[in-house]
């Protein structure tokens, strides 16, 4: 890997040395599309070039449909749904390309502005740290990116990128309110002068939710600060942060739920459960990036990126049986730089980018017996840190016809101790180093004006949680740190197109396997003896293919779809070609907007998600968490004013009322009741956007 790692190098940097005369430019023969992604190669991009299936979610779109959360923004795109224990979207869990079993965390990265989010502790993402008004777009990146992030980006990449000033200034205020006591405001400024840009944005976000004890509220907002220094410099600095209150209402048994599918989790002694009233959190976030742009004409650009993250969870649980209640700290601290060249290569358009990522995250928890934090019970002080080096080419064989491929080497190191005064068997004092590499290599042919057909091939690899290397949140473990457990590792192989048959008619499909081995799974016994630690025998297999289409007869009818298709099996053990639990094998979305007299759009939606296996339920023996259809119904006004814009909207979401559940847990196999967790039934929502 190192050798190809090298050679890659020396193509990039020692042809371009030695070319005797700089050739014009062969972009001025290729087609100029106005989408532009930076997520897919680490620049800006045309989306066409990119040997990859990518959506990018605008700033209109969002507040075309009323979302008040990312989630809601992302859940209707091919290849992903979320599941929530709450009903919010607080600590909804992301399923992208059929990673969403048992352990779906860790398989998607998410990142705000280039930072990733994804946390070192097995846990989500909190969708609501990235308020939606301080977004300008969200880029999805779907399949592997090992190569230009690291660890974690095995499913794809979500890139959420938040507003920059420009121009004259401008006010953005919004206001939706909605069933279960919901009410979102947002105000936002933006705009330049000299050779400053600023944004400031700020939102209040709360909902009583749908469920009893299921209530959230959410306030928060950034400011974006850039400097052109001059024609060699950019500077920039953004600053979020998020305050995020939850509750937990708990699972149901079906029988509960015919008698009240709102109501939190009664007590139920037979099966040792304490009523669920006062399960809650409270999450604090801060992100900051400063960066730094130097331009060098045709020596390229040199960027460099310091990223500052912080998170103050308390998680209070007393309807556990032990370590109800802790407080976790955790600061990322990064650097990232990058060099980018842009150069022909005698007459062939190339692009290099060769690069570093360096982390050090250190991550406290705290552990205490009572709410009020008076009696300490235990204490984990962990660190991870890494260093990633890769670098990436961009080649153009023929005028369109482009060769890329990569090649990313990462050291990774996790050390800490741990002081259980419950567990004393679980303290520990060590560290556990790890190499990872990944590559990939991929080929686009731009066919027609718009069209593009592409194959990819990469491998991936994910670095193991802190709390799947050590145990310290109060579970006995013979070994309580794994100094023996390794990376997951995987291949991804896929192949995809998108045409345009007529103008303003596209469509897409791509079709993709990703096999993964050594992945981490819990072992309770061995042929020996009593284990009941994490080990390297998990091997998988996702093979699936997406497909979407849109249509747009201006000033008429838009339409749009999409078809998604996972099978995701083990392939190795006892469980051997069953399927994996909760990774639904079909999901469809497709909807309708009727443009309408007097500035209104009527917007149609219908989401359908098929059944799934009950997580836990590996011998796919119980019964199955259900399939579901769902419609969502919307009426926008947009009038054209000058000097100020204004939508307002009125929707209906889940308009026929269907009862469902978007994660269930197989408790059968424990002589109990299954367990679900009841979402939403008909939800209504109004609001109003106003610019000037």
């Amino acid at each position: 890997m190192k050798k190809v790692f090298v050679f890659v190098l020396l193509f990039s940097f020692i042809i371009f040395s030695s070319a005797q005369a700089e050739v014009k430019n062969n972009n001025d023969t290729l087609i100029t599309m106005e989408e532009v992604v930076v997520t897919a190669t680490r620049d800006m991009q045309e989306t066409r070039r990119v040997p990859a299936n990518v959506t990018v979610i605008t700033e209109e779109e969002i507040n075309n449909t009323g979302a008040t959360t990312v989630v809601e923004a992302l859940d209707k795109i091919e290849s992903i749904q979320f599941r929530t224990y709450s009903g919010n979207a607080s600590q909804a869990i992301i399923d992208m390309r059929g990673f969403g079993g048992d352990n779906p965390f860790g398989k998607t990265l998410v990142m705000l502005d280039g930072r990733r989010l994804n946390r070192t502790d097995m846990s989500s993402v909190n969708w609501m740290q990235m308020p939606v008004n301080t977004i300008e777009k969200i880029e999805v990146v779907r399949g592997p990116g090992s190569v230009l992030y690291g660890d974690a980006a095995i499913g794809g990449v979500i890139n959420i990128i938040t507003k920059k000033g420009k121009g004259k200034p401008t006010v953005n205020l919004s206001a939706i309110g909605g069933s279960y006591g919901l009410h979102d405001e947002r105000i936002g400024v933006n705009g330049a002068f000299g050779k400053w840009t600023y944004a400031l944005t700020g939102e209040n976000n709360f909902s009583s939710g749908y469920r009893d004890r299921s209530k959230y509220s959410a306030q928060g907002g950034g400011l974006d600060v850039g400097y052109l220094a001059n024609d060699l410099l950019n500077l920039s600095l953004g600053i979020s942060f998020n305050k995020i209150d939850y509750q937990l209402p708990g699972a149901l048994t079906k029988e509960q739920m015919d008698q009240d599918r709102r109501q939190y989790q009664p007590a139920m002694p037979d099966y040792f459960m304490n009523a669920n009233d006062d399960n809650d959190g409270s999450d604090k976030y801060t992100n900051v990036n400063l960066g730094l742009k130097s331009f060098w004409g045709s020596f390229g650009q040199m960027e460099i990126n310091f990223l500052y993250g912080m998170k103050d969870l308390q998680s209070n649980m007393p309807s556990w049986s032990s370590f109800n209640y802790a407080d976790t700290d955790t600061v990322t601290y990064g650097i990232t730089p990058k060099y980018i060249l842009e150069k022909n290569i005698f007459g062939f358009y190339n692009k290099v980018i060769v690069g570093a990522d360096y982390y050090n995250e250190p991550y406290e928890k705290t552990f205490y017996s009572d709410r009020r934090r008076t009696i300490r019970s235990g204490k984990a002080d962990l660190k991870r840190e890494s260093l990633g080096f890769y670098i990436r080419d961009e080649f153009s064989i023929l005028k369109n016809l482009i060769l890329s491929a990569g090649v990313r080497l990462e050291r990774t190191s996790i050390e800490g101790d741990n002081h259980d005064a419950v567990t004393p068997s679980n303290n520990f004092d060590s560290d556990k180093k790890y190499s990872a590499e990944a590559y990939e290599a991929g080929l686009t042919w731009l066919w027609g004006e718009q069209s593009k057909v592409f194959a990819k091939y990469a491998t991936v690899y994910r670095i193991p949680f802190l709390d799947e290397v050590a145990s310290f949140n109060g579970y006995s473990t013979p070994t309580p740190f794994l100094k023996t457990l390794e990376q997951e590792k995987g291949t991804s192989t896929e192949f995809g197109a998108e045409y345009y048959p007529i103008k303003n008619l596209k469509l897409s499909m791509t079709l993709f396997r990703i096999d993964m081995k050594d992945e981490i799974q819990y072992v309770v016994y061995d042929p020996v003896q009593y284990l009941g630690e994490n080990r390297n025998v998990g091997k998988t297999r996702h093979d699936g293919a997406e497909f979407s289409l849109s249509y747009l007869w201006p000033g008429y009818v838009k339409i749009f779809g999409n078809y998604t298709y996972h099978k995701a099996t083990f392939e190795k053990g006892l469980y051997n070609k069953k399927e994996m639990p909760l990774v639904p094998q079909r999901m469809a979305n497709a909807g309708l907007e009727v443009y309408l007299p007097f500035n209104l759009t009527l917007r149609s939606e219908i989401q359908h998600v098929s059944s799934v296996f009950l997580s836990g339920d590996n011998d796919n023996s119980t019964e199955k968490l259900g399939d579901r259809t769902l419609l969502n119904i919307a009426l926008q006004y947009k009038p054209a004013w000058d000097k100020m814009k204004l939508t307002a909207f009125l929707g209906v979401d889940n308009v026929t009322d269907v009862k469902y559940s978007s994660f269930g847990i197989d408790y059968e196999q424990y002589a109990m009741p299954n367990f679900y967790y009841p979402m939403p039934g008909v939800t209504f929502k109004g609001g109003i956007f106003i610019e000037f």
